[in-house]
């Protein structure tokens, strides 16, 4: 591995580590001494014996096997103190909650498994622990969690029949599709992944070599890549989720860089047991973080609703709200739709006209950002990253503009581009951006998504359909949408050899274009 890559799983680290250091300094890290239920810590055996780190919390003055169960695994490099506050929140409400550090990381054994088949199996030995050490209901138990647990629970959910609710917060459905979409390496995110591994646990020979295969882009490594992420991937198992009827909540982030919105989006339109989607402006795992500190928020009030219901039987009306919640990015409310494909139900196209030849291997000033910070500035203040779109150098970046919009576009959901490409190298990659540019023509990122061929005939044109990022954002009157393209971005492994060209084109039988999804007016 080379330097860049080491200093980036360092900062990588750090970043984990500082989001934990920032909540206490601010004196919202909770403590057990001011927590009303009995807290203990216990040792589980997981599977194979393997010792799991864990807090049990119970309602006060509990008694009888009467009490619904909560079973939540960290989060990936979190310690089991992570769900404290939210576990006292739901212990008074009559829950007994076990958090449990997954294997392989601080003080539980192991090595890091991934959500591997011993990951699944030590969340259903937690469960056997619970139901013979607490006053837990064998018939009302859920589990909840955000990122790795997020995962975990998904996958326990499919393994494990006596899962009969899910709370997955910013987490994957689909780990391919996550951090290896469009074929493109997400560097950036595989770097934090490792980095904080590497500080927080114990990293398995298997995982240290995917990591290995996976920044050295070894083709040849690429299938069995593949199958290791579909076997650690809800979405390879949704059929089982499905038969075994789990009510399934999932909640993430529109600028989620670890595990983009598309994917969990799809997944939510294969489930058919009772759902729903919830989707927010921010990075990975920043919409839950002022509750994990015992703050107001969003994201834990409906997943204890979602509990309240589902292994309470509370008439809530969660049942009965629209099972698609959105919240754009550029205004403060929600918006409900009765599915995924509703939130952006009128399709505008933008022509993709004319020819356009790129040179490759220099950035042109369009970017996705970076990692966390770039998405967590648009959440909070509203600034996502930005470009000049008239002084982008049409020599490294091809770009096309709509007309100027007389009323606000609403878009909402999957952006779809689908174009005509040749190259002169028979590998490549591109990054497409959409912007919304203002009067004086900067541009404000709207969404974007990486691309990478490998095989072309050089020279030989051929169709590409990328999906863009889904999200929500609102363009106000009077400004335009903007598709830019260019090859390299610092989030992403660009696979362009040196002096490579694109060029891209809209054959008369087989226009080029860009679908922008839109909110009805």
């Amino acid at each position: 591995m080379g330097p860049h890559r080491k200093a980036l799983r360092t900062t990588a680290a750090g970043a984990v580590s500082a989001t934990l250091v920032a909540g206490t300094a601010l004196g919202f890290a909770p403590t057990a001494q001011a927590a009303p239920n009995p807290v203990r810590f216990v040792d589980i055996a997981g599977d194979g014996g393997t010792v799991l780190k864990a807090n049990v919390v119970t309602p006060a003055g509990a008694r009888g096997a009467d009490h619904p169960l909560l079973v939540m695994p960290t989060s990936w490099g979190l310690p089991q103190v992570e769900y404290l506050a939210q576990a006292q929140k739901l212990a008074d409400s009559g829950y007994v909650v076990v958090t449990y550090n997954v294997r392989g990381f601080w003080q539980s054994g192991g090595e890091i498994e991934v959500a591997g088949p011993p990951d699944i199996a030590d969340a259903s030995k937690v469960i056997d622990w619970a139901l013979a050490h607490t006053p837990a209901d064998a018939g009302r138990i859920g589990m909840a969690g955000v990122s790795y647990g997020a995962g975990i629970s998904l996958l326990t959910a499919a393994h494990d029949k006596r899962v009969r609710a899910v709370a997955s917060l910013s987490g994957w459905a689909d780990l391919i599709d996550s951090i290896y979409a469009g074929r493109t390496q997400h560097l950036q995110a595989a770097a934090l992944l490792d980095g904080a591994s590497v500080v927080t646990g114990r990293q398995s020979a298997e995982l240290r070599q995917t990591f290995n295969d996976f920044y050295g882009s070894n083709l040849a490594k690429e299938p069995e890549l593949i199958a290791w992420g579909k076997k650690r991937s809800a979405a390879t198992y949704v059929d089982r989720i499905n038969e075994n009827g789990a009510a399934i909540m999932l909640a993430n982030a529109w600028g989620d860089s670890v595990f983009p919105p598309n994917q969990y989006a799809d997944f939510y339109e294969k489930l058919t047991g009772p759902k729903r989607l919830e989707m927010r402006p921010g990075d990975h795992a920043t919409a839950e973080l002022t509750g994990l500190f015992g703050l107001p928020n969003d994201v834990w009030k409906d997943t204890t609703r979602w509990f309240d219901h589902y292994l309470r039987g509370e008439d809530n009306g969660i049942d009965r709200e629209q099972p698609v919640q959105l919240k754009s990015r550029s205004s403060g409310g929600y918006e409900g739709y009765p599915d995924w494909k509703s939130a952006g139900a009128t399709d505008r196209k933008i022509a993709l006209a004319g020819s356009k030849t790129i040179r490759a291997n220099v950035n042109s000033g369009a970017d996705g950002g970076v990692v966390f910070l770039s998405s967590i500035l648009d959440q909070v203040a509203q600034l996502p990253p930005t470009a000049s779109i008239p002084l982008l150098p049409r020599r490294w970046a091809a770009v096309w503009q709509s007309e100027k919009y007389a009323t606000a576009q609403r878009v909402r959901g999957t952006t779809r581009l689908h174009t005509t490409l040749t190259p002169t190298k028979e590998s490549g990659t591109l990054v497409a951006y959409l912007y919304d540019v203002g009067p004086l023509g900067l541009g404000k990122l709207v969404t974007h998504a990486p691309y990478t061929f490998h095989g072309r005939t050089p020279g030989k044109p051929f169709g590409v359909d990328l999906e863009l990022y889904s999200t929500a954002y609102d363009v106000p009157a009077g400004h335009r949408l903007a598709l830019v393209v260019d090859t390299v971005d610092p989030l992403y492994i660009e696979h362009n050899p040196s002096g490579a060209q694109l060029t891209f084109s809209s054959p008369a039988n087989d226009p080029s274009y860009v679908s922008v999804p839109l909110r009805e007016q």
